[in-house]
């Protein structure tokens, strides 16, 4: 009985928060950012420089000058960045681990890919705006369970509505490769007998699904519509998706391919994610990729971006090297491969994404590669750079301005983030109760 009082009590706290934080309204008038240090997001910097934006796009960005009948916010020592970009989270899915009624991140069976993970989406999560908060402003929300998950979608986080905050939406397919080792849990009392055999029958069960989708799609007018086949039809070039099409003389260019993300972290897991990629001429992104450090030019030649997992942990084998997982993006960024780093830590909730960049740039990468990797890299893999990771003319005015270095712990501090213009609230839950108990104990 205690634990239900429990899981009450925590239920009502997250209800009886954050009522005052609304969505922001639509940008009315042309605002301006002056006096700041600009990060472009593409390596450029901007001393004492300045960002205009207006109905929610960049109109300007220069040297500070005099600017007339605008507002003018002067953001005087300051620095100026792109909205941060979360490429992988089960935010608005996962709100409290411990309470089974708000988890709606995982599906029962192995094969769901017509499962949406947007349609789940709760833009009333309190975990929103705890991210909000330290810059992040874009974020790819992952379903999971089963050999194949589900699609993502990337949203942004101010909005009413799923609808509201959709961004783009169903832009890749989530793979998860089995693993091919026996890995004993703390709650397992014994391991798989045969796992790699386990693995590969799983994965044939797969690549049967996708040669049955193919088959499905040389139908002009199935007596039947397969919804988990209509869901993977993005994952294919037009020919594949659209067998009954004559292309000659057509443009082929009718879609933007889906993206294949394959969640492996171990050599052989990766190569058997891009070699099944591969065969369907699948558009691949390793998600994880603690070794891909060690195939670099395997990725390269097969055209492989890779979106690490979690930069604070420990190594995946005993072999490596301990700072291993802090040394990875430097590897991968002499190598020349697309890479994003990310946050899945289960305690931080995805807001430290902007302090695992931070430790990235203390173990090889310049500051401006870190901040690219949380910005315009993770922009290009998830299919948005043409809206956002840079801040240049003619794209979404996503804003954050920080009195500090954004990426150190020690000093970052946002004052200001606008999403598509609109400046919105960085209030959550964690600064309500901080004011609340600040209030209770007078302390000033």
């Amino acid at each position: 009985m205690k634990y239900l009082i429990v899981i009450l009590i925590t239920i009502c706290l997250n209800a009886n928060s954050q009522e005052t934080v609304y969505p922001a309204k639509e940008q009315k008038e042309t605002i301006a950012l002056t006096n700041a240090t600009i990060h472009i997001g593409n390596g450029q910097v901007i001393e004492n420089g300045m960002i205009v934006f207006s109905k929610g796009k960049i109109v300007d960005v220069r040297p500070s000058a005099p600017i007339a009948d605008i507002k003018v916010i002067d953001c005087k020592g300051s620095h100026i960045y792109p909205g941060l970009i979360t490429s992988q989270t089960d935010l608005g899915l996962n709100e409290i681990g411990a309470v089974r009624a708000v988890l709606d991140v995982r599906e029962l069976g192995e094969i769901n890919a017509n499962v949406r993970s947007i349609v789940a989406y709760n833009t009333d999560s309190k975990i929103i705006g705890t991210l909000r908060s330290n810059g992040i402003l874009i974020a790819n929300i992952v379903p999971q369970g089963g050999i194949l998950s589900g699609s993502s979608s990337v949203v942004q986080l101010d909005a009413w509505n799923w609808e509201d905050a959709l961004y783009k939406a169903d832009a890749g397919i989530h793979f998860r490769v089995p693993n091919l080792v026996a890995r004993r849990m703390w709650f397992a009392a014994s391991t798989q007998t045969n796992p790699m055999q386990n693995a590969l029958d799983r994965i044939e069960k797969l690549r049967q699904f996708f040669y049955d989708a193919k088959a499905y799609y040389a139908v002009e007018k199935p007596e039947h519509t397969n919804l988990k086949f209509e869901a993977v039809r993005g994952l294919f070039t037009e020919i594949d998706a659209y067998p009954n099409i004559n292309w000659k003389g057509v443009k082929k260019q009718l879609r933007i391919q889906q993206n294949f993300y394959i969640h492996a972290e171990t050599v052989k897991e990766i190569q058997i994610g891009v070699e099944f990629a591969k065969e369907f001429q699948f558009k691949p992104v390793i998600v994880g990729g603690a070794d891909s450090w060690m195939i670099t030019q395997y990725l390269k030649d097969n055209d492989v971006s890779v979106i690490l997992n979690q930069m604070h942990s420990l190594p995946v084998t005993q072999d490596d090297d301990v700072d291993q997982p802090y040394k990875t993006p430097y590897l991968l960024q002499q190598a020349g491969i697309l890479f994003a780093i990310g946050d899945v830590d289960a305690n931080s909730r995805g807001r430290n994404l902007l302090f695992n960049a931070g430790t990235a740039a203390a173990y090889g990468l310049t500051k401006e590669q870190a901040l690219q990797a949380i910005t315009i890299n993770a922009a290009k893999i998830l299919g948005i750079d043409d809206k956002t990771g840079t801040l240049e003319k003619g794209k979404d005015a996503n804003i954050v301005v920080s009195t500090g270095d954004i990426l150190d712990m020690k000093s970052s501090n946002v004052i200001y983030a606008f999403i598509q213009g609109r400046q919105v609230s960085l209030d959550n839950k964690q600064k309500q109760l901080y004011e609340r108990y600040k209030y209770k104990y007078n302390i000033k």
